[in-house]
């Protein structure tokens, strides 16, 4: 008990000291006498409150080269919204940039005076988004998890993100409480028929917008690594022109749903209907661009947030 106290009062004066460097405009030197430690225990402070995440920066300026690509992105694929932020070539991550553009237009809906239903997908992206939105008050919105939250082993899926969101913003939430992929199209309809499960369903057809992340498949994919697909039922997958998915659901080269059992497995939400609600996929990395650009060619996504390496490769595919 006494080393977690210590840990949480460590926590304290980190943040103390990032909200007098970044806020308030204090230097080291000030942090050091305002908070009575030395500069270098200030310096370190400081540090830690980027390391720990306690401090979420927000670029307000758009980059023109960023703009330009947005705009032939959505000119060439017909799309809602597009968000282009910058590539970091030495950066391994494949949330940094787009999970804060992503929370930035989440945080747009939610500021909507007007009742909104936004549906969610899941996913380390979406997860790495949720953690950047600011604490809101928001109940007069409704929000709706588009994938079940339970492995085939029956365990809680970690990247279910639904109820994370509805503590950030205090909304109203309504979980998807089903496995991801089932046994048959049978289970499926036994479940779905479940009144709670229903009004999931209902809740997401009537989606004024949807953001969700897109996989890649193959043996590696977030589908097997987080237990919902064996690899073998992946290999055969691929193997019959599977080239992505979003929320569970199975898409071709050509962004066509995949015909067959798996499709038929799938007891996620629907997406909303694209005609009439904004439906953004969040996504970046060459692992991504089979996906992506299939999903964009089917308009299985009518919206995009990705960055300008991945948004070259799709001008060009």
């Amino acid at each position: 008990m006494a080393r977690r106290a210590e840990s949480n009062n460590r926590l304290d004066d980190a943040a103390r000291a990032g909200w007098l460097y970044y806020v308030a405009g204090r230097t080291q030197d000030e942090i050091a006498s305002i908070m009575g430690i030395s500069r270098q225990s200030a310096q370190r402070l400081v540090s830690l409150a980027m390391a720990e995440r306690l401090i979420k920066v927000r670029l307000d300026h758009p980059i023109a080269a960023c703009l330009e690509t947005a705009m032939r992105l959505k000119e060439k694929y017909s799309l809602k919204h597009v968000d282009v932020v910058p590539s970091d070539p030495g950066s391994s991550s494949t949330t940094v940039g787009i999970a804060e553009a992503g929370a930035a237009e989440i945080e747009r809906w939610l500021k909507s005076t007007d009742p909104v239903v936004l549906a969610i997908g899941t996913g380390r992206t979406l997860k790495a988004t949720i953690d950047q939105l600011p604490s809101m008050e928001c109940p007069q919105h409704r929000i709706v998890s588009l994938t079940g939250n339970i492995r085939l082993d029956g365990s809680a899926a970690y990247y279910n993100v639904i109820f994370s969101m509805a503590d950030t913003i205090n909304a109203r939430h309504f979980p998807m409480p089903l496995p991801v992929l089932v046994s048959s199209a049978e289970e499926r309809e036994v479940l779905h028929n479940q009144s709670l499960v229903r009004m999931a369903l209902e809740l997401g057809a009537e989606a004024d917008a949807a953001f969700v992340g897109v996989g890649e498949l193959g043996p590696d994919a977030p589908l097997c690594e987080d237990g919902f697909l064996a690899r073998e039922e992946m290999a055969r997958l691929t193997a019959a022109g599977a080239a992505g998915e979003i929320c569970g659901w199975m898409f071709d080269h050509d962004g066509a749903l995949l015909t067959g059992s798996i499709n038929e497995r799938v007891a996620s939400v629907p997406l909303p209907p694209r005609d009439r609600a904004s439906v953004i996929g969040i996504a970046k990395g060459r692992r991504k661009y089979e996906a992506l650009s299939a999903a964009l060619k089917g308009r299985i996504i009518n919206g995009l947030i990705t960055d300008e390496t991945t948004a070259d490769y799709l001008l060009g595919a």
